[in-house]
């Protein structure tokens, strides 16, 4: 256990304190080992940028479990860093493999997790009644009790993603649930005004997250600060710019120009990848 615990740990301890944290998603271990040059303290994955790396569509259940578990691992392995995983609604129908999902990070040494509540089999972005919601988070909570892991668990809600619901109202409801049954950390994605994070802040008594840029307050990370955030991710942010870029330089290319504008030099990307590798040191026992 003590492998694996360590980065929960330090993971866990970013929380506990006053200051807001960033934690920036890259898609691959280069883009991992760049951020943590940076000296960013955690990372975490983006289901989107996994999926679109793997060439497939995001939120439709086309990666499977084993390939985010796999992905979160490699991210930490490159880095040393605390590692928190976008595993959507766990992998799983039941809250039996929603459990099974979080024991299976805990094992792989992922210092985190977030489950959320949107029901990606019905394929509207429909949520799970609110019932249903409670037992799958109440699933991954009692794994992470008898794992020991000091794993930081997420209740996520998508309720500003959902239809035929007051996004506000519904997310602050679910936020307190999760709260209760056990969460570290809450977060709802798709808060941009700053009454709506003030509300959320005050509704609950843990650690709340805001996904930066999608405008408005979410873009302001003083601001978030200012309004009791404790953490902040960036979702596929990173990926989609990283990704603009691409599109944008293959278009020119397509028109029979170059353009490379804004590119990384070679020696910047040598450099940050010259430095040795968390698994250099495995065989030095």
């Amino acid at each position: 256990m003590s492998d694996t615990a360590e980065p929960a740990s330090r993971f866990r301890a970013l929380h506990a304190r006053e200051r807001l944290f960033v934690m920036p998603n890259p898609w691959d271990a280069g883009t991992a080992m760049l951020l943590a040059d940076f000296g960013f303290e955690a990372l975490a994955t983006s289901s989107a940028a996994l999926a679109w790396s793997l060439g497939k569509p995001d939120a439709v259940g086309a990666v499977t479990r084993e390939e985010a578990i796999a992905h979160a691992a490699l991210l930490h392995r490159a880095t040393g860093l605390p590692v928190n995983g976008d595993f959507e609604s766990g992998y799983g129908a039941t809250p039996q493999e929603v459990a099974e999902t979080v024991r299976r990070a805990i094992d792989a040494g992922v210092a985190g997790c977030s489950i959320e509540d949107q029901d990606q089999s019905a394929g509207d972005g429909a949520l799970y009644p609110l019932a249903e919601a409670a037992r799958r988070f109440e699933a991954a909570r009692e794994a992470v009790a008898r794992s020991g892991s000091s794993f930081v668990l997420t209740g996520r809600c998508e309720a500003f993603f959902a239809k035929g619901v007051d996004p506000l109202k519904e997310a602050v409801r679910r936020l307190k649930l999760y709260d209760a049954a056990g969460a570290d950390v809450v977060y709802a994605p798709g808060l941009t005004q700053e009454h709506e994070v003030a509300e959320i802040v005050g509704a609950v008594a843990v650690p709340v997250n805001v996904l930066g840029g999608l405008g408005g307050v979410s873009d302001d990370i003083p601001a978030l600060e200012r309004l009791g955030v404790r953490r902040v991710s960036i979702g596929s942010g990173l990926a989609k710019t990283a990704l603009g870029a691409f599109l944008r330089a293959a278009g020119a290319l397509a028109d029979r120009r170059i353009d490379y504008a804004g590119a990384a030099a070679s020696s910047t990307l040598n450099g940050a990848f010259a430095r040795p590798r968390i698994d250099d040191d495995d065989d030095e026992d």
